[in-house]
Order: structure tokens, then C-alpha cells, then sequence
């Protein structure tokens, strides 16, 4: 491997990557062979390690989530650097190099618009997501679930410690980041009573990161038995049912609520619940739903804020990543991926990861 100056990958002769593409769910994925791309000043190729299955890509495959195609999903990955075009900077400031493991920012950011400007690049005017964008001739390997990405300009980029495990590396993309990214949005801060609704993969990780916070407590809520022992284990003071969440509250406090489930009955519940100058950070509801309520006055007295968080900033994939390496709970990240398959096995992958039996499955390329 060298580094290449702009330009100077060219496609080769016989293709070099393989990639699952994806074409809707009446023609579903095909594993078939993608040129290796020409890289352009700021652009990098990666060759993807591993990658897990977000439960974004399942709403993709359900239907239930406009996508266009045909196109490679997947954003939750971690790969080492094959080629950079030009001069490009790490997360720290540093030149990217062939060899290094990295992640990257689930979308890109140009750093020049309103948005970007006023610290919310992940909604850059100019924002190009991996695993939502239709393939194109200059930017096939666009997605997580093949054996290279290629990274365009404008794509925060993170190093990853080689003794970091790759499944616990492969959602601080998305799931672990964004948590890092609601939990900044809150003011989440060491002494804070915190809950959390929803356990699944943001869940539990919401609550490992609230206690390496320094939270006096972490009230964590769930309808499944087994999801709220897992809770337990990551860090909960308290694991409940919806029903004696109030009950857990008002013992408790709910200085911040992070509502992660995106039920609107949970929705409403965070509203009702959170404690005196709390916030509560909405996180789930990414798809429209029903509407909820709340009485005014009582926000007003209570001196209540609401927060929605979507994404993330770079430096909140780095302080994810920090985070995964320094956390007591790494094994036990570790076991929320529990199956991996092989890219030619991406049918058999998704069909588990639709079952839900575990919250994330993992697609590996070797």
C-alpha cells in the first residue's frame, strides 16, 4: 500500500471490490464485483474490516424508509486505509496514512455553509450519507456492507486502535456517537439523575456512557425483561417496566431523560416525567408518528427543556471511539454483536438482524 496523490487510483482492469447492492425489496441484494474508484484530492479508499446491520438498513429493506437505488447500505463499519488522494487530516489534526484503522462520519460536511458553521455539520446543506445515496459511476462503494468504501471530501475520519475489537469498533459510527452527540446536546453532566427509555443498542450504550459521565443514577426503562437485565449489567441503578417509570422518576429525579425507543406513548412519557430544569433529548423518533401533548404551564414552572439530536460531529465520533476504548463494559459491547457472516451471506445476515434476537448482527469481508 502507498499513499497516492489525487488521481492517481485508477480504475483497474478487472474489478477489485465486491459489494452487496441493494435494489429494493421486490429485487433485494446482489453480491457482484465494483471497479476500484479514480480518488480525487481529499477523497480515501478503505478496506472494511467488518460492518454491522443498523436498524436504519432494516427500515430500508422493509420499505418503510425512501432510499435510492440501487445502492450499498450499511454505515456502521470500521477498515484500514488503502489509498488517500492527497493531503487529508485525521479527527486529531494528523495526515491520514495507508495502514491506519479508522472509522468515519456517517455523513459528509463542508464546513463552509450556515449550518455547518453553527456546529451542526451533520445537517450540511451539502450532506452525502453512507448507505442512503444511489450508486453512481464516480461513487459506487458508497455504503458499509462491501469490501472497500470510498470516502468522499468533506468525510470526518477518526483512528481506531488496532486492539479495539471490530465489533465493538463498528457502531461508534452511529449508535455509540450518537448517543455521545444527545448526551453533549443535554448537558449531561457528572451528578445527574438520568434515564433512558428504550434499551436496545442506543439504550444500553446511553447508559454506560451516562455512568462514565459520572450520573448519580441511571433509571433505565424497557418492556423487555431481558433487555432491562442487560441494562443492569451496563451500568443501571434501576431497570424498570414502563409502568414504574414514574414511580422511578420521582424516587430517582430525571434530570435528563433520553427518550430512545421513538414510541410516541414513551415520547410522551419522557414530557411528563422529566424532573425540575431537566432536559429530555429526543432521539428515536426518526420516522413521523403520532402526535403528543404537553401543557405549557408546566413546562414553563418547571423550567423544562426539550432537545431533538440526530447525528452527530466528528469530534463526537472521536470522543466515541475514546469512550469504547477506555469503558470496564468493552466485553460487553462485545456481546451485543453475537453472530457475524460473510459478505456472500448478506440474505442470512439481514434476516437475523430482522429477528431481533440480538441488536446488532455483523457482516464480515475477510
Amino acid at each position: 500500500m502507498t499513499e497516492l496523490s489525487s488521481g492517481a487510483l485508477g480504475l483497474r482492469e478487472a474489478p477489485a471490490a465486491t459489494a452487496a447492492v441493494w435494489d429494493g425489496p421486490g429485487r433485494g441484494f446482489t453480491v457482484e464485483p465494483q471497479p476500484l474508484p479514480r480518488l480525487l484530492p481529499g477523497e480515501v479508499l478503505v478496506r472494511i474490516e467488518l460492518a454491522t446491520i443498523c436498524g436504519s438498513d432494516l427500515h430500508t429493506v422493509a420499505g418503510d424508509r425512501p432510499t435510492p437505488l440501487p445502492t450499498v447500505l450499511g454505515h456502521e463499519a470500521v477498515g484500514t486505509v488503502e489509498a488517500v488522494g492527497g493531503n487529508v487530516l485525521t479527527s486529531l489534526g494528523e495526515p491520514l496514512r495507508p495502514g491506519q484503522r479508522i472509522t468515519w462520519t456517517i455523513g459528509t460536511s463542508c464546513g463552509l455553509c450556515r449550518r455547518c458553521t453553527r456546529g451542526v455539520p451533520q445537517k450540511c446543506e451539502g450532506v452525502r450519507k453512507y448507505g442512503h445515496e444511489a450508486i453512481t459511476d464516480q461513487w459506487r462503494l458508497n455504503g458499509g456492507l462491501a469490501t472497500h468504501c470510498h470516502l468522499v471530501a468533506g468525510t470526518g475520519l477518526v483512528p481506531v486502535p488496532t486492539s479495539l475489537p471490530a465489533e465493538v469498533a463498528a457502531p461508534a459510527n452511529c449508535a455509540t456517537a450518537t448517543v455521545v452527540s444527545a448526551a453533549r446536546r443535554a448537558e449531561l453532566a457528572a451528578g445527574d439523575s438520568v434515564v433512558v427509555i428504550g434499551c436496545g443498542m442506543l439504550g444500553l450504550t446511553a447508559v454506560a456512557f451516562a455512568r462514565d459521565l459520572g450520573a448519580e443514577h441511571v433509571i433505565a426503562c424497557d418492556v423487555d425483561a431481558g433487555r432491562r437485565d442487560l441494562a443492569l449489567k451496563f451500568g443501571a441503578t434501576v431497570a424498570c417496566s414502563p409502568d414504574a417509570l414514574e414511580a422511578a422518576a420521582k424516587d430517582l429525579g430525571a434530570d435528563v431523560v433520553f427518550e430512545l425507543s421513538g414510541n410516541s406513548r414513551a415520547v410522551q412519557s419522557a414530557l411528563d416525567i422529566v424532573g425540575l430544569d431537566g432536559r429530555v433529548a429526543l432521539v428515536g423518533s426518526v420516522s413521523p408518528g403520532p402526535k403528543v401533548s404537553f401543557e405549557p404551564n408546566a413546562f414553563v414552572r418547571n423550567l423544562s427543556r426539550v432537545i431533538g439530536s440526530h447525528n452527530y460531529a466528528v469530534h463526537d465520533l472521536a470522543e466515541a471511539v475514546d469512550f469504547l476504548m477506555r469503558t470496564s463494559k468493552q466485553d460487553l459491547f462485545a456481546t451485543l454483536v453475537p453472530e457475524s457472516f460473510p459478505l456472500s451471506d448478506i440474505d442470512a445476515a439481514v434476516a437475523m438482524a430482522r429477528t431481533g434476537t440480538a441488536p446488532r448482527i455483523a457482516v464480515r469481508m475477510n
